[in-house]
């Protein structure tokens, strides 16, 4: 095949007709200059353009991570009760909130029959604890041990109120879903780290709640199906279809897959689709990955006081303490993002009890996967993110009693923390009101932390773009600052 018939197999609808224009265009400019050359240089430019998608040859200054461990506690963990001490809000406890407080901040429909909004104090205690002195919960005695290892920020904010359209917001930069993933984002700019491995894997821990979680939050979207997260599943296979089947060996295996690439290969010189190479790719990663997995996730060669530290629940696969073990030895391994989901946050009642069961869950194995991260010196280059969606309303919904109160969502302001990779620690950013419901000084949007998240691995959020549509299109969207007071 020419290039010419090259050329028209891959050409659209769209490009044929912005290409006719332009040429007919410069067709006339070169009439007018007297110039004959012209309209081959014209058309010489289109063709070069027709594809600016590719991946960054290299980061756009020097990263100060390489890899992220992201730790997404779906459902809107209280601030609370867990690092925005406000002993304001436990003194005016049963008291409606000031309407000057409540002012026209975003309630949502669960709370829109209500005739008034009580203030609930915290259901937790708070201490001090690091070297500068951070409060945080008594529901949080690991973490409080790591307090000087990690940056607390308290002003984080977001645009979307409901669940599924905050996750999504949180992890692709928009409320509706067909958007890349920060992950995928990341897989596709910096590539991986090791040819045996995934650069984007996911692990969703089991009994954290009932409430589903998308795998439209791990998309890669628009992106080359390559960079969609890889989701490790805790049963017997953490991959599903990657081992080989009973009476088949390892040598018919990479025979089949051979014969398979060379058809695939056939196929993408008639068609030259992208996602044919999307699937050679797969198939061969795939194959690698029965050599790499086993050994990652067999765990027989941990010391008994690495498994003691992040819990009892290590052994049980698919639990929290066990998802954040294997993500530490991921991170050996250098895949570029790891993404453990948990649910069980979202307590509209019974926050008391349910919040003890969710950070009874999370709190031990966070910490310790920081520490060992430390110990090993991988923090350093490695950004752990601990946080959710949005925060919890300060007032009660429902009836204010000590064990079935609960609190409804909050986008206007909530609590997370990172560290290592590049930000500061012993650290708090931002402060809120002294009910926690509005943000009084150094505010993050969601947008910001994802700028920030890209600046800490080297991009440039406004130029890392990928044209899809017509658009190009970046996770910040059109908006987002780094915020530099959390850089180190």
């Amino acid at each position: 095949m020419n290039d010419l018939q090259k050329m028209l197999m891959q050409e659209s609808r769209r490009k044929f007709l912005k290409g006719s224009v332009l040429g007919l265009g410069g067709i006339a400019l070169s009439g007018l200059f007297g110039c004959n050359s012209a309209s081959d240089h014209v058309v010489k430019k289109i063709i070069a353009s027709t594809d600016d998608n590719h991946p960054l040859v290299n980061p756009h200054f020097l990263p100060k991570a390489k890899r992220v461990i992201y730790m997404f506690q779906s459902g809107g963990p209280s601030q609370m009760e867990l690092f925005d001490y406000k002993p304001r809000l436990n003194a005016m406890h049963g008291q409606d909130i000031p309407p000057s407080v409540l002012g026209n901040t975003r309630i949502s429909t669960m709370v829109s029959n209500q005739s008034h909004f009580p203030l609930a104090g915290a259901a937790a205690t708070f201490s001090k604890q690091g070297a500068n002195g951070t409060y945080i919960s008594d529901l949080l005695p690991h973490t409080g041990k790591i307090v000087d290892d990690i940056c607390i920020v308290k002003t984080m904010h977001t645009d979307q109120i409901n669940h599924e359209p905050a996750v999504l917001f949180t992890q692709t930069g928009n409320q509706i879903s067909g958007r890349p993933s920060i992950g995928s984002w990341l897989s596709y700019g910096l590539g991986t780290l090791n040819q045996n491995m995934p650069s984007f894997i996911v692990m969703v821990s089991k009994g954290g709640g009932d409430q589903p979680i998308s795998n439209a939050a791990w998309s890669n979207g628009f992106l080359p199906t390559q960079h969609q997260g890889v989701q490790f599943m805790s049963g017997k296979d953490p991959v599903l279809y990657l081992s080989t089947p009973d009476g088949i060996e390892q040598i018919d295996r990479r025979r089949a897959l051979d014969f398979i690439k060379q058809l695939n290969l056939l196929q993408n010189e008639t068609w030259h689709d992208p996602e044919v190479d999307s699937r050679i790719t797969q198939y061969e990663m795939a194959y690698r990955m029965q050599m790499a997995v086993p050994e990652i996730t067999d765990l027989s060669n941990e010391p008994q006081h690495i498994l003691d530290m992040y819990g009892p629940d290590v052994k049980v696969p698919g639990s929290f303490a066990h998802n954040c073990l294997l993500a530490r030895r991921l991170a050996e391994k250098d895949v570029r993002f790891i993404q453990l989901y948990h649910l069980g946050w979202d307590h509209h009642s019974f926050l008391t009890s349910g919040i003890r069961k969710a950070t009874a869950q999370t709190d031990q194995a966070s910490a310790a996967l920081v520490k060992d991260l430390k110990q090993r010196g991988l923090l350093d280059d490695t950004l752990v993110v601990w946080g959710g969606e949005f925060g919890r309303t300060s007032f009660c919904q429902g009836k204010l009693t000590p064990e079935a109160f609960g609190r409804d969502h909050h986008p206007a302001a909530y609590s997370i923390w990172m560290a290592g990779g590049g930000v500061k620690s012993g650290f708090v950013h931002g402060e809120t009101d002294d009910f926690a419901h509005n943000i009084i000084k150094d505010p993050v949007h969601v947008h910001d932390f994802q700028a920030t998240v890209l600046h800490l691995l080297g991009i440039d959020h406004e130029k890392f773009t990928y044209k899809s549509q017509g658009r190009r299109y970046r996770l910040t969207d059109v908006s987002g600052s780094v915020i530099h007071n959390l850089i180190a």
